[in-house]
């Protein structure tokens, strides 16, 4: 089954991404599809819901070295040595397999089915143990080898002997820069002033940058140096050779350490599908081969604590669905719910719910949901929805669930709502299971007169205009034009006329004769003057926003503020939102509104005789003097 885009599922794979340790669980989970058969759906779901009772039992998984490890592997399977902290991130991990192992031999009542995973862990704990025997402290421990110890030895006593010659120098310090030794090209120097390089004898190793310090190797301490610098070369040889028989030990059971490696990398990405449903409150659902999909309260995981609960059932009674309802209700919120949960479902995923959702096994899963405009392909926004319709309708069989938004929009009405009621009947007897959104009458008519189709519609607030988006089956809901066209002010008979017009299509043709000249009698001049006073909230059709009446202009003119700007429109342009008595108290200065409030306190500090106030009104006079253009 293909997940589309449409979902978002991928950022739920991405969340639980995140809670996956190894790069090697990342990779993985990054590639997996969704369940290919109704036992690895289920199995999956098994997985999840166990890994989650564990977690709520205060049981967490030692999953040691884990992180870097496929790294690790790798490097090993390539002929390379690891490095110390390398073999101890790779014995964390091979001591964590009998851990793990142990943990849920100890849980196998909560977690049968991953007890099973476990029970394929080897127990390399002998080879864990030679490795932390002889890497300690990030570097291979002295007692590794009889021959690194001896040489270490060697080599702690030449450095006593090089202190020693050194200590002399310090004596005549004012020679040096300072009382210290310091390395240069791996060997021991002394930091000597430039002007008394010659009362040294020695050999110039280096230089500073400023030349004011030359870093001389007294011919003291050159033979020391030598054997220092050789002793350390075997030293690195000899520690090669204890990475190496412990890379070497690893190698040798390189399969069967794969193979456990696989076990966690897959019990990693259970978890951390348990983790994530943990975090969003989800809890196991139910998959089954019934064509049965029901949604018990359930909650769009992307919304988080905003998301209102979704309830519906499709497949037992009705196997097709049409909902209806206004713009910005939550129509398509519905199909995106229902197509990212049976989907996550495919990946072992739960979102939260009451605890009795049920999901089908799908073999496909189709949307067309948003803008298919293409510009590279030519494509309108109608003709992208009719290629993509065109393909959901040539693989849509019995076991897919169809979800398709605003069908039929985007082209002539009455042709788009017969086409879309044809698509559906065409998807209908595929066997599909279906879920559509309209706002065509004659699509909501379908539904209702269809006996395996159910309705459904989206609750909305009358009152307050605004969606409650909550799904009310068995319902026909409104695009409530009309009602939003009377909230904003059009005139109560244009709204009953175009609801005449909805019913009985009686459109009037009368041709209407105007008088040249013939002006609009005063009295109606005037009863449009009292339209609107200052402070009103209103609606400019000429900026599309909101704004604040202020006065009325000549010749039909008004004066509104929106965001503190004023702007000069035609009254004609307003519609009346809410009148100022609704909005502010009684006695309100309604200037304040139009007025910001630095220019406000200096009118005040003005009108009490403020004399700073004042300074700055002659500063600004002032100015406009200069600034006045010369005849």
């Amino acid at each position: 089954m293909k997940i589309p885009q449409a979902t978002e599922f991928e950022q739920i794979k991405e969340q639980v991404s995140k809670k996956i340790i190894s790069d090697y669980g990342k990779a993985r989970f990054a590639n997996e599809k969704p369940a290919a058969t109704i036992h690895s759906a289920q199995k999956r779901v098994t997985e999840t819901t166990e890994a989650m009772a564990l977690l709520a039992a205060g049981r967490q998984v030692p999953f040691m070295g884990l992180q870097h490890v496929l790294h690790h592997t790798e490097k090993i399977e390539k002929g390379f040595v690891l490095e110390p902290q390398e073999l101890i991130e790779y014995g964390d991990f091979l001591r964590s397999f009998r851990i793990i192992r142990q943990l849920f031999e100890k849980n196998q009542s909560i977690a049968p089915r991953l007890h099973q995973y476990a029970q394929g862990l080897e127990d390399f704990s002998e080879i864990a143990e030679m490795i932390f025997q002889k890497i300690r402290n990030g570097q291979v421990d002295s007692n590794a080898s009889r021959e690194l110890r001896k040489i270490r030895g060697t080599i702690e006593k030449y450095e006593a002997d090089l202190k020693k010659v050194f200590a002399k120098f310090f004596k005549e310090s004012r020679y040096l820069q300072e009382n210290r030794v310091i390395k240069k090209n791996d060997r021991y120097t002394l930091p000597v002033r430039a002007e008394f390089q010659q009362q040294f004898n020695g050999t110039i190793i280096e230089r500073s940058n400023k030349r004011a310090t030359v870093f001389i190797e007294p011919e003291a301490a050159a033979r020391l140096n030598d054997r220092l610098i050789l002793a350390q070369a075997e030293e690195t040889a000899a520690q090669y050779q204890v990475l190496s028989e412990l890379t070497g030990a690893i190698a040798e059971q390189m399969n069967a350490v794969f193979a456990c490696l696989d076990i966690l990398v897959v019990l990693d990405i259970i978890f951390a599908r348990g983790k994530y449903c943990r975090e969003i409150n989800g809890q196991a659902i139910t998959m089954t081969e019934e064509e049965v999909l029901l949604f018990d309260q359930v909650r769009h995981p992307l919304l988080g604590r905003d998301a209102v609960p979704l309830s519906l059932k499709l497949g037992e009674e009705n196997r097709c669905m049409v909902i209806t309802g206004p713009n910005a209700g939550g129509k398509t919120v519905v199909l995106k719910t229902v197509g990212l949960v049976c989907a996550m479902a495919h990946y072992g995923l739960f979102p939260a719910h009451n605890g009795k959702s049920t999901v089908p096994f799908l073999k496909s899963l189709w949307m067309d949901i948003g803008d298919q405009q293409s510009l590279e392909n030519s494509l309108s926004t109608f003709s992208g929805h009719m290629s993509n319709i065109a393909q959901i309708m040539k693989n849509a069989t019995r076991h897919s669930i169809v979800l398709l938004d605003e069908i039929g929009s985007g082209t002539e009405p009455n042709e788009g709502a017969a086409l879309a009621i044809a698509i559906m009947e065409s998807i209908y007897r595929s066997g599909a299971l279906m879920i559509a959104t309209t706002h065509y009458g004659e699509i909501k008519q379908f539904a209702v007169d269809h006996q395996d189709f159910e309705t459904a519609a989206m609750a909305f607030d009358a009152k307050t205009l605004t969606p409650k988006y909550r799904l009310l089956t068995n319902a026909v809901g409104d695009s409530n034009a009309f009602w939003i066209a009377e909230k904003m002010a059009i005139p109560v008979d244009v709204v009953q006329t175009a609801k005449e017009y909805l019913k009985h299509k009686t459109y009037s043709f009368e041709k209407q004769l105007f008088e040249k000249g013939k002006k609009q009698p005063p009295q109606q001049e005037a009863k449009k003057d009292l339209i609107f006073q200052k402070g009103d909230l209103v609606f400019s059709t000429e900026h599309n926003q909101r704004g604040l009446f202020y006065e009325y202009l000549e010749q039909g003119q008004a004066k509104i503020s929106i965001e503190k700007q004023f702007f000069v429109v035609a009254a004609r342009r307003l519609q009346l939102l809410t009148k100022r008595e609704v909005l502010y108290p009684a006695g309100y200065d309604l200037d304040q509104l139009f007025v910001e409030f630095a220019q406000r306190k200096f009118t005040r500090d003005i009108e009490r005789g403020s004399k700073k106030a004042q300074k700055q009104l002659r500063k600004a006079a002032q100015e406009r003097q200069t600034n006045r253009p010369v005849d």
